[in-house]
């Protein structure tokens, strides 16, 4: 059954990345200034910070086959909801939705994921999870935007709508045995949001987390306006962004995704955050298309390090009962990040190679930061 929750993992950024290139247009249609606009952009990721804590926290209580069960189908009605947007305000209320419900899916599919891998293949799942996400990031905004010019920005949105529900409904034949034997039993001793805190390997995966998207966020906003400024065309942007995909996925499959079991998941870390570093800050310098690609390939490498890092440190530093609540928190940093890295660069009034330049130089030292102390192992409360 674990494929098939790769597949759930696949859908749940599918829908993230479906959106990127659709909602602002959609907005726009309804009227929206560019101030609410930008709103309505934010919204998603604002709400589903929210949503993936409450995941984690119901996860840990309830089980991951409930949350992901309800989070599939609700998840699903909320994207059917788009077509009854009449104006910028109900956009932004559907927006809200949206994010909350989906903000329960992926804590409680990772969860799902880490209970069940064997102990000494913790890594290389976790590569392979990426994979499916970096696939998610290839295709989403490539199927979005084909199927928008030709229909509406909704019909992507009921599209995906359609597929989650679908996987719902099998998710309620498929994996109710095998996810009502992953769940943990009630753990003895509640944990807070300071316990998680207290170690410093779930905080590395924390900052880590944040970085990651926040990177993600400057290049989503920075890149499109670097390609402008090399003469190029918004479709050069898509196709950086898929060299980087490319590399990352094809890291997370072929038997490279071994080394993530047996070398230590700090070291891992600390090189994934440094290729991401270097590439963005070598960006900044390059005033070649070309070169360009080349940045974007290293990126991709450094992404691919990273990702099955982090959650190579969340495993190893809690335990099964509490996951869940781990990975609420995780992946709410996650969203958090997006919307800082795009926030930060934009509030500090950077020039483009400036954004990139920062946030190199911000990802080189967390990377050298990551290293300086050996983390303790955090144990569950007898």
């Amino acid at each position: 059954m674990r494929v098939f929750v790769y597949l759930i993992i696949f859908f749940s950024f599918f829908d993230l990345f479906t959106q990127l290139p659709i909602i602002s247009p959609l907005a726009a249609s309804l009227g929206a200034t560019p101030f609410l606009t930008g709103l309505a952009v934010g919204m998603y990721s604002f709400s589903n910070t929210i949503g993936n804590i409450l995941s984690g926290f119901l996860t840990d209580k309830k089980g991951a086959f409930q949350v992901l069960l309800a989070g599939l189908l609700l998840t699903s009605g909320a994207l059917f909801l788009y077509h009854l947007a009449a104006d910028a305000w109900s956009l932004l209320a559907i927006r809200f939705l949206h994010g909350l419900l989906a903000g329960f899916i992926v804590p409680a599919a990772f969860t799902y994921l880490a209970n069940e891998a064997e102990e000494e293949k913790k890594g290389k799942g976790a590569a392979i999870s990426g994979a499916f996400v970096g696939l998610a990031a290839i295709i989403g905004p490539a199927f979005s935007g084909i199927v928008a010019s030709r229909t509406s920005e909704t019909t992507v949105l009921t599209i995906t709508g359609a597929a989650l529900l679908l996987l719902g409904v099998l998710t309620l034949f498929l994996l109710r045995t095998s996810l009502a034997a992953n769940q943990s039993e009630e753990p003895s001793e509640q944990m807070t949001v300071r316990d998680f805190f207290k170690s410093t390997e779930v905080v590395k995966a924390f900052i880590g987390a944040f970085l990651l998207m926040f990177s993600q966020g400057v290049l989503a906003y920075m890149l499109p306006l670097k390609v402008i400024l090399l003469g190029n065309d918004a479709q050069t942007s898509g196709m950086l962004l898929s060299v980087f995909g490319i590399v990352a996925v094809m890291i997370f499959l072929l038997p490279t995704n071994r080394i993530f079991d047996r070398v230590k998941a700090t070291s891992t870390l600390a090189f994934g955050m440094t290729m991401m570093g270097l590439s963005l800050a070598l960006a900044s310098q390059m005033e070649e298309v070309s070169l360009l690609y080349l940045c974007m390939a290293l990126y991709g490498i450094g992404f691919a390090f990273l990702f099955p890092s982090l959650n190579s440190l969340l495993v190893g530093a809690v335990a099964p009962s509490h996951r869940g609540k781990a990975y609420g928190y995780f992946y709410a940093f996650f969203s958090f990040g997006v919307v800082a890295g795009s926030g930060v660069t934009g509030l500090l009034a950077f020039t483009v190679n400036q954004g990139f330049l920062f946030t190199g130089i911000l990802l080189v030292l967390a990377a050298v930061g990551s290293l300086l102390k050996e983390p303790p192992v955090m144990k569950e409360n007898q």
